[in-house]
Order: structure tokens, then sequence, then C-alpha cells
């Protein structure tokens, strides 16, 4: 039976709200030896993690449906909300079934919780990735080259499967294909929000952090097709890009809100790995010299990532001529560094390119949003009414 894209968005949200991660789980039950190696936002080299056998499983809170309460007692109040929920999901014993964990360079915050769940699982396999800072092939390049390659031959120490160029080589195709169908299913909701609103897109787009890549792109296959099809009436909303959203992810019920509120979100940051480079990975050659090529050269411009090839505001710009978007939501949560320190730069590039701007921030444990339902029902009213972009 043909699924609608209603039924699989509420499947997928099934999904968003478990915190027992069951697909992650019931993945590792079916065969015997299987191992899951979990990660935290924004970057993890996914291809290295399949190629030894195990399932990445990215990990990004607990969201606004568990209340954190032994999270707390690890971290300061000014600090932002994604370490404290992950602890929570640590104690409680919600990711028992977890057999490492990676922390990739993002800020100050994560490569402290890379020492915290040193404490707190000792003896289990523990990496902080460090990422390259710059860009240049024979540097950045070159490390990061090397980094995966200690990365790969540790993670298959863990699972007891050798990486091999081969199975490196499968795996980027594997992911190469994963990246095509998110891109696919992010140009369907640029061209047409109304059959494809982000509210749905988001927790299709979720649903792969506990899934195998390949199951996943079947279901974002499977998603876009009965999208496409759809008889879902036309709605006049304003076109708006999100940013800032990139770590610590935003409740569902705020992406709602503002969809509510008269806003298709037409482009975003959210769960950047999934998308995070902007040309395939060659699928021929040296597979790791090719992961470290892509890295350097195709990577998607974010505040924890340095990039050389435009000024702080000009890939922004560039995203909303792209999308065809009247305005910009700049939406961070609360002391996340990168992004807060980022948005003046990419409002004063918006500001001499006249489009218009609206920020707000939020934590992920938030359930209350009737002030920002108006705040953004006003900016979609305002673009309506007065933008000239």
């Amino acid at each position: 039976m043909t699924r609608s894209p209603e039924q699989i968005a509420a499947d997928c949200e099934s999904i968003y709200y478990d915190l027992e991660f069951k697909p992650a789980r019931d993945w590792k039950a079916a065969e015997p030896g299987r191992k899951v190696v979990g990660f935290v936002p924004v970057f993890c080299p996914r291809e290295v993690i399949s190629a030894a056998g195990a399932l990445a499983m990215s990990i990004v809170g607990a969201g606004d449906w568990l209340e954190v309460i032994r999270g707390d007692a690890y971290y300061q109040s000014y600090l932002c909300h994604i370490p404290r929920s992950i602890v929570e999901l640590a104690v409680s014993n919600r990711l028992d079934f977890v057999d490492g964990m990676l922390f990739p360079s993002t800020c100050d915050v994560i490569r402290n919780l890379s020492g915290m769940w040193q404490m707190l699982k000792p003896g289990s396999f523990v990496r902080y990735v460090d990422v390259p800072q710059n860009y240049e092939p024979e540097i950045g390049g070159r490390f990061w080259e090397g980094e995966l390659r200690i990365l790969a031959a540790e993670i298959g120490k863990l699972t007891g499967v050798a990486v091999t160029d081969d199975s490196l080589r499968e795996s980027i195709r594997i992911w190469n294909e994963n990246r095509a169908a998110v891109d696919e299913m992010y140009l369907l909701r640029r061209d047409r929000p109304d059959l494809a609103p982000t509210s749905e897109v988001y927790v299709v787009l979720r649903a792969g952090n506990v899934m195998d890549p390949a199951s996943h792109t079947k279901l974002i296959r499977e998603y876009i097709a009965t999208a496409r099809t759809s008889k879902r009436a036309a709605v006049d909303s304003s076109r708006v890009v999100i940013v800032g959203a990139f770590c610590e992810q935003p409740p569902l019920a705020l992406i709602k809100t503002i969809e509510r509120s008269g806003c298709f979100i037409v482009d975003d940051d959210f769960l950047l790995v999934s998308r995070w480079y902007t040309a395939p990975v060659a699928e021929t050659g040296d597979p790791f010299k090719a992961l470290a090529n892509a890295f350097v050269k195709h990577t998607i411009p974010t505040a924890v990532m340095y990039s050389p090839k435009t000024g702080r505001g000009g890939a922004l710009i560039e995203r909303v001529k792209t999308a065809r978007a009247e305005g910009v939501i700049f939406a961070a949560p609360s002391f996340c560094t990168p992004a807060l320190l980022d948005q003046p730069m990419l409002v004063d590039g918006l500001e001499k390119a006249g489009i218009p701007y609206t920020a707000f921030k939020y934590a992920e444990n938030t359930g209350q949003f009737q002030p920002i339902r108006e705040q953004t029902g006003t900016f979609a009213d305002t673009m309506k009414l007065w933008s000239a972009v």
C-alpha cells in the first residue's frame, strides 16, 4: 500500500520523538557483532564509519520531550542546552547500546563534552576529531587525509572490520546516493514548498540519524515521489531562509510555528551533516584523498568552519538568491557562540544587499512559541506588503 506524504511524515515524526532510538537498536540486533558509533553535530566522516561495518548514528540532543535534571549538574547555566540533554541521555542509559562516540570539532562546549563522555563512559571508545581549519589541499587536505586514515584504523579495531580502499569507495558511493536524495528533496521543497513543507522534510531528514544510509535514501525517495503527486492547496506564504540552527536543533514545534505564521522555509542549515559536501565525493582513486579533497574544496559554508572563498555575508546572499527567498530568519540557540558571533557579519551583508531579516533565540527544550509566532508573522506580513525584494 502506498503511503501518503502525510503518513510518511507521521511515521518519521514517531522516530523523531523516540528517545530509545529503536531503529538503531534494531539495526544492531539484526546481526551479531554489529556496532553503533554515535557522533554529535555538526560534521562527521560517516563514510569511514560505514566502511568499518558500523552504523553512523547522529545524536542531536533530546529536544523538548525529555526533562533534563542530572544533565544540568554537568554544565554551567550560561552554555547552550545540547550538551546537557546529551548527558541526560547518557546517564539515563538511553545510549547504552552505542559502542563509541565521535566529537568533531565544533566549539569549546563540544570539546569539553568529549572529555565529559570519557568520565561518564570509562573504557569506551571516545574520539575528539580535529577537522582542518586551513583549506589549502597541501595543508588542510593532507592533514585531514591523515586524520581519516587514523580514524579508519581505530574504528576498524572497534568493529573488527578493517577499512579497505574498496570498502571505503563503496561507502562513499552509498553516501553520495543519500546526499543526492537529500538534495533532490531540498530542491522540491525550494520549488514547491506547498507540496513539501519543512515540517515534513525535516522529520524525513531527521529519520536518517538512526537509519543505515541505503534505507534512508529509499525513504527519502518514497517521500519525494508521493509529495510530488499530492493534491495540496497552494498557500501564499513568504519565502524565508533559516540561519543559525546548525548544531542544537530547533524543536519541531518551532518549525511548525514559523510555517503557521505565514512563512515557507525554502532553505536552512538544519542537520548540515546530511548535505555537508556541495559536490559528490569522487568514487574512484584513493578514497581517503577523495574525502580530504571534498572537505577542503566542496564544503558547505557555516559558522563552525572557516571558508576563505567568500565573505561571511556573500554565501548567505547567494543562498537567498538561489532559493528565491524574500528574507532571512536568524534562529540561533541561546548561548551558541559560533552562531551569535557570525550573525553581525551576516547581517551586515544582508543590510548592504537590502534583504529583510529578523532574529530570535531558542533552546531545544523550548515549548512556548507564541511570541515567535507573532514576530515571524509580522515579518512575513511586512515582506508581503512593503518589501521590494
